[in-house]
C-alpha cells in the first residue's frame, strides 16, 4: 500500500513511518525538509502521485491562536485539494480529544477547524483524537509555572505515550475509513496535578504542583472532563510508570 505521511519527520510521524514500513508498505515521509510544503502546496502533487492513503500528523510551528488557525486551514485546504486530484482513498488525521469542548482555547479551535475541512471534503477519512502526549509533560509543567509553583486546572488528565499514538495511527491508516473520529488515551486517568507531580518527581524536579480551579490550559478554560474521553475510547498499552522507567533506561 502506498502511504504518504505528512509531518513524517516529527514525534508521531517518524514513529508512524517506521511502523508502516515494517509492515511492508510503500511509505513517503513528507515534510518541508523533503520538499513537500502543505502551506505553499510545493511538492504535494508529486508526493501524492499514486498514493492510496494520506496520514496528516503535521503540527503548526506557532501556537499563537491566529497563526495556528491559519496554518491548519491553509495546509488542510491545500492537502485535501491535492488528495482529490490524486484520487486518495483514505485521509487519516491526528487531532485532540476535547477539540469541541474548549471554545476559548485557540489551538483546540484550530484543530476543530481542520476536522471540519476533512469532514466536508468528501474524501473517506478517519480522525484519531488523542489526549496529551506523555512526552509533553515537561513543557506543560513549564507553561503552568508561576513563581516556581506549577498551577494546573482542577480537571482530569489521561496522557498517552507517543509510541501508542503512532501504533494506533498506523493501524488506522491500513484499515477501513471510519468517516468519523476515534478517541485514544493512556491507561492512567487522574487529576491533572497528580499526573504532572509524578512526572516531576521522577525526573528529580522539586517544583511544587498545585490544583487551581482558575488555572487555564494554554489560554483555555478547562472543565473537569475537558481533556479526557467522554465515551468509548481506545486505550494505549504504555502506563505512565512504564513510560517513566523507559525514560531513565535510555
Amino acid at each position: 500500500m502506498r502511504i504518504v505521511v505528512i509531518g513524517g519527520s516529527g514525534l508521531i510521524g517518524s514513529r508512524t513511518v517506521d511502523l508502516l514500513r515494517r509492515a511492508s508498505n510503500d511509505v513517503i515521509a513528507a515534510s518541508p525538509s523533503t520538499g513537500v510544503d502543505t502551506l505553499t502546496g510545493e511538492g504535494l502533487a508529486e508526493a501524492l502521485a499514486g498514493a492510496e492513503v494520506v496520514v496528516d500528523v503535521a503540527n503548526s510551528p506557532s501556537f499563537e491562536p491566529n497563526a495556528v488557525l491559519a496554518f491548519f486551514e491553509t495546509a488542510g485546504r491545500n492537502l485535501l485539494a491535492a488528495e482529490r486530484g490524486a484520487g486518495v482513498r483514505h485521509h487519516v488525521a491526528l487531532s485532540i480529544v476535547g477539540t469541541d469542548r474548549m471554545p476559548d482555547n485557540g489551538y483546540f479551535q484550530a484543530k476543530l477547524a481542520q476536522e471540519k475541512l476533512i469532514e466536508r471534503s468528501g474524501i473517506p477519512h478517519s480522525i484519531v483524537r488523542a489526549t496529551q502526549f506523555m512526552e509533553f509533560l515537561g513543557a506543560i509543567a513549564d507553561s503552568a509555572t508561576v513563581a516556581d509553583v506549577v498551577r494546573l486546572p482542577d480537571s482530569l488528565f489521561q496522557p498517552i505515550a507517543a509510541d501508542d499514538v503512532a501504533a494506533i495511527v498506523a493501524e488506522t491508516a491500513t484499515g477501513t475509513p471510519r468517516n468519523g473520529h476515534l478517541d485514544v488515551a493512556g491507561p492512567d486517568r487522574a487529576p491533572f496535578h497528580r499526573i504532572v507531580a509524578r512526572y516531576l518527581e521522577a525526573i528529580g524536579d522539586t517544583r511544587a504542583v498545585s490544583s487551581d480551579p482558575e488555572a487555564r490550559y494554554f489560554g483555555g478554560t478547562v472543565g473537569e472532563m475537558s481533556l479526557v474521553p467522554l465515551d468509548e475510547a481506545r486505550i494505549g498499552r504504555i502506563s505512565l510508570d512504564h513510560w517513566l522507567r523507559g525514560r531513565h533506561s535510555t
